[in-house]
Formats: C-alpha cells, structure tokens, sequence
C-alpha cells in the first residue's frame, strides 16, 4: 500500500512530533524508490522540508530513523488492512483468500508505490543494522499474526488438523508476498508480482481442498 503523506506544513510551524512523522513519512517515500544505501539523510531532510539539525535532534543516524520508522510502518499501515473488505466474508476461508487477493490487486501502477518499506530495508541492512532488522521482523511478524485467526478458523471449518501450522502459513504468505515485490522489481513489471500473488492463492486454496489435499510436511 502507498503510504499515507502528512500534508505539508511549515518547518517554523510543525511540532516536534509532526516533524518526526514528516521525516519517517520522507523515508517510506524514497526508501520505497530507491532502497536504503541510496537515500541519504540529506535526502530525507529535503523530501521532509526540515533542517539536518531537526533531523539531528529526532535520530541520531540514518539507520536510527530507519529502526524507528520500521516500527512507525506497522501503524501506519495496520488500520489499513483491519478495514479492509476482505474481512467481510463469514466464511474464514474466504477471508483468507481475500487477503491474498488484495495484495494482488495492490499490485499495480508504479512498484515503488506498492512495495513494502520494511521487506525492501531489510534486504540491504539485515547484517550491517540489527535495529532495522529487528523493527523490519516485528512489522512482518505482526503483519502474519493478523492472520493467524482467520487461519485456525477455516482450518477448524475443514476438518484440518496440526498438519497445518497457523502461524507457519501466515509467514509464508507474508514470505510469498515479499518475493512477489522482490520479482516485480527485478522484471520493472508489476503484473509478474501479481501473477506470483495468483499462484499463492491457487496453493493457499488447495491446502483447504479437502481429499489429496497438500500439507505442509
């Protein structure tokens, strides 16, 4: 999802907590477009219209603001999916599968606009920035534990047992869904991402399909 923008407001007139959202906000943009290494606090303080000394005050580094904002992602992005239609369903199953296909369907138009800020920091910074490691695994973790629920529960309306970990599932749609971004990338064409997102879901189906069904031995 394209993250939402503070609306631009005086650097004189911000308070201290609108000039840090304007800074994290700054960086999911130019994260997002052209990765960690490449985006400079310099950079970031232009996009965000404050001074390298408001940057200073807030972070003390790049990868400071990158660990905070890791964990800012998951705010901004979590009301999102909670109302999200595909919510709506009665049967479990089908929200399962209706999050699958929104995140296919947000695959279109621009890549840097659909790709996650998270899933593209830790890529670059997994070995070199043990806080943006571990804000980018909080974001992903409590991005699947949201689906846990709606797991266990069409696993309990089919019958399935523990041959199927909730929680297993959830990461790797999670998992599939990052490399869907990461194919996306490399092609320059978000309809492979999509097509990626496809098959996840045609798997995801089957897991339920009752008699000759996968497992996840």
């Amino acid at each position: 999802m394209a993250a939402s923008s503070s609306p631009r407001v005086p650097s004189a007139r911000r308070t201290p907590d609108e000039t840090r959202g304007s800074l994290m906000s700054a960086a999911f943009g130019l994260v997002r477009r052209r990765g960690l290494a490449a985006t400079s606090v310099d950079d970031i303080c232009a996009a965000a219209g404050v001074s390298k000394g408001a940057f200073f005050h807030h972070f003390r580094s790049k990868d400071d603001l990158a660990a905070a904002a890791a964990y800012h992602w998951s705010a901004v992005t979590e009301p999102f999916f909670a109302a999200a239609a595909y919510h709506a369903p009665a049967d479990p199953l089908d929200r399962v599968l209706g999050y699958i296909d929104l995140r296919r369907d947000m695959m279109a138009g621009e890549i840097a606009e659909f790709t996650c800020f998270v899933g593209t920091m830790v890529q670059e910074a997994w070995a070199t920035s043990p806080a943006v490691q571990a804000g980018a695994w909080d974001s992903m973790s409590r991005h699947a534990d949201a689906l846990v629920a709606d797991i266990e529960a069409a696993k309990l309306s089919r019958g399935l047992g523990d041959e199927l970990n909730a929680r297993s599932l959830a990461l790797h749609m999670v998992a599939a869904v990052q490399g869907a971004f990461i194919l996306a990338k490399a092609s320059g064409d978000a309809a492979v991402g999509a097509e990626s997102a496809a098959h996840l879901r045609r798997y995801v189906a089957q897991l339920f399909a009752g008699p000759g069904r996968l497992t996840d031995a």
